[in-house]
């Protein structure tokens, strides 16, 4: 039988955690037998990685398929509990701990390339051995770099309008559409809503009835090969998607008014510090379908997501230390 009957660890509740802010919980360790010159510990990690294959010289003879990669450390700290007697009963101990997040951090993020992830890690061991651990992984929302607040309210209202002239009835007549997307605003925070109006003014005699609103995450991805030289690869994934079924009638202009709820977790805009490993802009983007000329009216609109340290917002946090284990 193992001396360690189980380790976990314990969190208030499962959330989203904000750079900036503490990371609190407890250690609990059940001994079926007492357990001499124990170390007890926690660990707190946060790291990123990429990786990626791509062709080189493909319009030539010698191509070849070479791997990109790339990765970052974010934060790592570790708490070594203190044991009194350097001796444990059996019985459950419980170890309080709490760590505090660095303010400048990248949210956690997953795709087919790269992951930015978060996690503690506890484990009990002796001198020659590991005899238990656990691990369990956090989310982190991250927070965007310093940006002037004139450079900011410069953005503010946005309209970005678009137009073409469309031939219908077998080209003998033609028309004019303008697609006009207005904000009052084009920035926010994660879990915030996106509200926006759209105006269709339709110059021409045929009915439109469907416009598409997406919001799109533009990722660059930053890589090495193996001989260190920079590669990079850009990939676009929808974050969500809304369609409008409208009647917007010949010679009127049709106005709708729509909204997107951020979710609470998602990558911040890269401004004036790039991430270690990719950089991340959104575009909100808008499309008329005009199915009876097979032509589309297309408006892209960019949208910043930006986030505060919590350091900067919360109160001042408490002092560093953990309590020593209590037995129950």
């Amino acid at each position: 039988m193992s001396v360690v009957k189980s380790i976990s660890l314990v969190l208030p509740e499962e959330k989203v955690y904000l750079a900036g802010s503490s990371v609190a919980g407890q250690v609990i360790l059940t001994l079926n037998n007492s357990l001499i010159n124990p170390t007890v510990k926690v660990e707190l990690v946060g790291r990123g990685y990429l990786q990626w294959n791509e062709e080189t010289n493909a319009d030539k003879d010698y191509s070849r398929n070479i791997i990109c990669n790339n990765k970052a450390d974010y934060v790592n700290k570790t708490k070594t509990f203190y044991i009194e007697g350097n001796w444990l009963a059996s019985g459950t101990h419980i170890f309080d701990f709490h760590f505090n997040l660095p303010d400048r951090l990248p949210s956690t993020f997953t795709s087919n390339i790269a992951r930015v992830s978060y996690f503690l890690k506890a484990s009990c061991a002796t001198r020659e051995l590991i005899l238990a651990k656990q691990k369990k992984y956090l989310l982190v929302q991250g927070t965007s770099s310093s940006l002037p607040t004139n450079k900011i309210e410069s953005q503010y209202p946005l309209v970005v309008e678009v137009d073409k002239h469309i031939a219908y009835h077998c080209c003998f007549k033609h028309g004019l559409v303008i697609l006009r997307i207005s904000l009052e605003k084009n920035t926010f925070a994660p879990g915030e809503q996106i509200i926006f109006m759209t105006e269709i003014d339709n110059q021409t005699g045929r009915s439109i009835r469907k416009v598409v609103f997406a919001l799109y995450s533009i990722i660059l991805y930053l890589g090495y090969t193996v001989r260190s030289e920079q590669r990079s690869l850009e990939d676009r994934n929808e974050v969500m998607r809304l369609e409008s079924r409208t009647k917007a009638a010949p010679f009127e202009v049709t106005r709708i008014t729509s909204m997107f709820s951020l979710p609470k977790l998602l990558s911040v805009s890269s401004m004036l510090i790039a991430n270690e490993i990719m950089e991340v802009r959104y575009e909100l983007i808008g499309t008329v379908y005009l199915p009876w000329s097979m032509n589309t009216i297309v408006a892209k609109v960019p949208i910043i997501i930006r986030t505060t340290a919590a350091e900067s917002l919360l109160r001042p946090r408490p002092p560093g230390g953990e309590s020593p284990p209590r037995q129950t």
